[in-house]
């Protein structure tokens, strides 16, 4: 089924805790809203516009916090020169983005700002789809759903439905209000999954960066809430794995890291709502104090990490691995040799060719279909986007 953008969505809960009034689908993948009518691009950009002048008006506030020091101007100018390099994979991407019948924009899953999220649907609508429900990355700050297109598009071409989650960052949120709309979003495609086309057994949780913390919150908070007997809009047991791509676990361990990159120790602890809640958002720590019984509700958790990544060290996802390990959990930790934090989401795709990460997600994913997997190892190699010049250009001067 085809949802409809800007309606609110059924299935989730309000700040308030109100249920939403269910949404009225159309035909299946018609690309038609509820009142018969397609979004326009117009409208889209009307809506971006928007968006851009609210992000704009936080970027000010953000800057009072920040502040003009050498290593904020120098990441500044060096994610610019880092953005022009791989600007003919960003405009190919965007045009797909904007003007592909496969991409269902804004879909409205809450009440509170910025509470959207993308579909990227597959061609094939014959049989109901595999979901992988996607929290963008963006370090808490510039975190964005249209960041995730190219893994999007490279899931739906292998006959997968992502929806890729957008949220309130900092300084419109901070990470409580990120972990709930996370959580309340999951709770949407939950509910709402078989009349978009999606299989209920088999929904994936997935994060990037900031976004494999915050889903990774989400997850867990989700796990405890349902071993007290608390009410709640979607279970764990509806998620069939968990995979963390590039994350940070113990976020109490990552502080003076972080200031060093440039996310100075200030606006970080303002993001985490003060020091004395750095344990309680530090997925690691609150795994460690889990009764065995909460670790048992936990699906599998699948952790996805490049050994050179030096904004969030892969010992992040090592470290974490072990905990889980440790108390119980299901785990299955991947390491990409000598690959940075941009390098296994953003560098390789848009190299073409072989994707090892999209692979091993697939390999998860497809593991109890076998024609899916037979689709998977004859589907067609996805095109270059970026001269490899530029790519390795690129590489070196990123700020990530």
């Amino acid at each position: 089924m085809q949802l409809a953008s800007e309606y609110p969505a059924g299935g989730g809960a309000s700040a308030e805790g109100e249920a939403f009034v269910p949404l009225v689908f159309s035909s299946p993948r018609s690309g038609r809203a509820g009142d018969g009518r397609r979004s326009t691009f117009r409208e889209d950009v009307g809506h971006a516009a928007a968006e851009t002048y609210l992000v704009t008006g936080l970027a000010f506030t953000l800057l009072g916090y920040l502040g003009v020091g050498y290593r904020w101007v120098s990441q500044l100018i060096a994610l610019l020169v880092y953005a022009v390099l791989l600007m003919p994979g960003f405009i190919k991407v965007g045009y797909y983005y904007f003007f592909s019948s496969q991409v269902i924009r804004s879909v409205v899953y809450g009440e509170q700002p910025r509470n959207r999220l993308d579909l990227y649907m597959p061609r094939d609508n014959s049989k109901s789809s595999p979901v992988v429900a996607f929290v963008t990355g963006g370090a808490w700050i510039i975190g964005y759903k249209a960041w995730g297109a190219l893994l999007g598009r490279r899931l739906a071409e292998r006959g997968i439905i992502v929806a890729c989650i957008d949220y309130r960052n900092f300084p419109q949120g901070t990470i409580s209000d990120m972990v709930s709309d996370a959580s309340e979003a999951i709770s949407f495609i939950c509910n709402n999954v078989v009349s978009f086309g999606g299989d209920p057994n088999k929904i994936y949780l997935m994060g990037q960066s900031a976004g494999a913390h915050i889903a990774a919150c989400a997850l867990l908070e989700q796990a405890v809430k349902e071993s007290k007997g608390e009410s709640t809009y979607w279970n764990v047991a509806q998620i069939k794995s968990y995979f963390g791509l590039s994350g940070g676990y113990n976020i109490q361990n990552l502080v003076d890291h972080f200031h060093e990159r440039g996310l100075y120790r200030s606006v970080f602890l303002s993001i985490m709502e003060g020091e004395e809640s750095l344990p309680r958002f530090s997925p690691e720590i609150v795994a460690k104090k889990l009764s065995a019984e909460t670790i048992s509700l936990l699906p599998q958790i699948v952790l996805l990490h490049g050994t050179a990544d030096y904004s969030i060290p892969s010992s992040a996802s090592e470290n974490f691995a072990d905990v889980l390990k440790q108390a119980g959990g299901k785990v299955e930790l991947q390491l990409y040799e000598g690959k940075t934090h941009t390098d296994v989401f953003l560098q390789d795709p848009l190299r073409g060719g072989k994707d090892k990460m999209l692979e091993d997600v697939l390999s998860v994913i497809h593991v109890d279909d076998a024609s899916a997997r037979e689709r998977d190892a004859s589907a067609p190699t996805p095109e270059r986007l970026v001269y490899e010049w530029q790519i390795k250009l690129a590489r070196q001067i990123s700020p990530f």
